[in-house]
């Protein structure tokens, strides 16, 4: 019923200003729309909704997510606007901070302004 629809995944934040910001500036995710609950952007085609709640107590997991063709070069590119990448002290990380997986996939991780985990993978 849905396959053929527009995916649109919601994050939360309670810093809506300075969400913006890093979703528009250091993503440069194009921002669609913006009301008094939340802001819309365009990520590729999919629609990101960053949705302004009253609280918010970030999960220890990724919540968001972007395949990207060249980690290191994202990576680079990120880390020059300010982003800082995770360091996991139960698995094996490159100096940027690259995990690889069993199957070859590199994995990387950084946190939006609000501690939501966000994750880039280069598929092999």
């Amino acid at each position: 019923m849905l396959a053929n629809e527009t995916l649109k995944t919601f994050v939360p934040t309670v810093k809506p200003q300075e969400a913006k910001a890093f979703y528009q500036d250091i993503l440069e995710l194009t921002l669609l729309s913006e009301d008094n609950y939340g802001m819309n952007f365009d990520s590729g085609g999919s629609l990101l909704r960053i949705a302004t709640v009253p609280e918010l107590k970030p999960h220890p997991f990724t919540t968001l997510g972007w395949d990207v063709k060249d980690i290191e070069a994202t990576i680079h590119s990120l880390t020059g606007k300010g982003v800082v990448f995770e360091r996991y002290g139960f698995f094996p990380q490159d100096d940027l901070g690259i995990w690889t997986a069993p199957d070859n996939t590199k994995v990387a991780w950084f946190k939006d302004p609000d501690g939501n985990t966000i994750g880039i993978a280069q598929m092999p």
